[in-house]
């Protein structure tokens, strides 16, 4: 499937399912026992989807994918170390899936952890720290800009990853230069189940709209 599908083609499969979650009429694909037995000699997944850990945000389930159908890379806060790029870079790379996803989404306790460090002062302990200080630059961007809505500070938050994972993977960075992959942010609204994009490297689309 990766093979024969475009950027494009492969935002809009996922955008699809997403729609079905939020309509309540979920097609389950690919989670029976024949798609099991089908992917265990190799997967051949459509999309990375780089997300935060958050347990309201099962990837599978808000896009109603199943076996196979996404290479997941989970941190809180989606945040990007070493790993997680040489995790994307494999997808990308190894499995060939032509769409990568940064995932952010409301009530984030990163973002909201990290908001209350800057305003407060405070620190966190052990690696929670880490954490807080690389979500630091997305809040203070924000506030440097004056804004001070939730919304705010998610969107900025996914726009940085999508800047970050662009600039520091060379890997990545060409081959959406090349066409072969495209790089897109979306914000998470717990309530709704709805998917809206922020930001879209390597295909066109309108921000701002809901999936």
């Amino acid at each position: 499937m990766t093979d024969s599908l475009t950027p494009q083609e492969a935002f809009e499969m996922l955008l699809a399912g997403n729609q079905r979650f939020i309509a309540g009429t979920p097609e389950h694909p690919n989670q029976d026992a024949a798609r099991r037995t089908e992917v265990v000699p190799a997967q051949s997944p459509f999309a990375v989807l780089f997300g935060c850990s958050d347990s309201r945000l099962a990837a599978e389930i808000v896009f109603d994918r199943g076996l196979g159908d996404l290479f997941v890379v989970r941190t809180a806060g989606h945040v990007a170390g070493p790993e997680v790029l040489g995790s994307i870079e494999y997808g990308v790379n190894v499995l060939g899936c032509p769409l990568v996803v940064v995932l952010g989404h409301d009530s984030c306790g990163a973002v909201a952890a990290t908001r209350s460090a800057v305003q407060d002062g405070t620190t966190a302990t052990g690696y929670v720290r880490d954490v807080i200080e690389r979500v630091t630059t997305s809040v203070l961007a924000v506030r440097a800009a004056g804004l001070t809505e939730e919304d705010d500070f998610i969107a900025e938050h996914i726009r940085h990853t999508v800047d970050l994972l662009l600039d520091r993977s060379r890997t990545l960075a060409e081959a959406v230069v090349a066409g072969r992959v495209a790089v897109v942010g979306l914000s998470y609204r717990l309530a709704e189940g709805t998917a809206q994009l922020v930001t879209a490297r390597g295909i066109e689309v309108k921000t701002g709209t809901a999936s």
